[in-house]
């Protein structure tokens, strides 16, 4: 039987105490406890769209702003993506998605490269949906990318909703993720001409 792919990480610093429990093989299931309200929404999308059980709790200065507890909270998963992933051998290395919702339609596209590079293409007005700003989503999908090391690139197309579209960012990238860690019989170790990933 194959070693389950799961990872539990921590980190606390004077601004945050995060901790994530990731395993990759799940059912989707999600618990989330950041204090705030849209961004646990929005993990528990992702975690449903990409078949991981995600467990998620954050103690963070809320009283300053959001921004250190969502972007440490990405700093951790993606530790926790990379952890889970190991040497990457066996699994397809690439996911894309093309999600709808709704008036919201994203482009998605993501390769466990080992190499952090990130294009985030959403374009949104400024604006506070449960506690959190519209801005925010960049520099949480940043800190998962330079720490799960792996290219991601994010276009919005359309959209009359942030809510709508922000969700569909993180389905999408739910579903990217979803393809990309999938294990194809047919691959000997990590998906390279090089024999590596990174």
């Amino acid at each position: 039987m194959a070693a389950a792919r799961q990872a539990g990480v921590q980190r606390q610093t004077r601004e945050t105490d995060v901790q994530v429990v990731l395993r990759l093989d799940g059912h989707g299931a999600c618990s989330s406890d950041t204090g705030v309200g849209f961004f646990d929404h929005m993990l528990a999308a992702f975690s449903r769209t990409a078949l991981c059980d995600l467990e998620v709790r954050c103690r963070g200065d809320l009283h300053v702003e959001p921004h250190h507890s969502i972007e440490d909270v990405g700093i951790v998963l993606g530790q926790a993506i990379r952890e889970a992933l190991g040497d990457r051998a066996g699994v397809r290395r690439y996911g894309s998605a093309l999600l709808p919702m709704d008036d919201a339609l994203v482009r998605v596209a993501l390769d466990l490269s080992g190499r952090p590079y990130l294009l985030f293409c959403v374009d949104l007005p400024l604006q506070v949906l449960g506690g959190f700003s519209t801005d925010l989503a960049q520099e949480f999908w940043r800190a998962v990318t330079a720490n799960a090391g792996w290219t991601l690139h994010v276009d919005l197309l359309r959209s009359a909703s942030a809510h709508h579209a922000l969700e569909a960012v993180w389905k999408a990238c739910g579903l990217a993720l979803r393809a990309a860690v999938e294990i194809e019989p047919r691959i000997t170790g990590p998906l390279s001409t090089k024999g590596v990933l990174g």
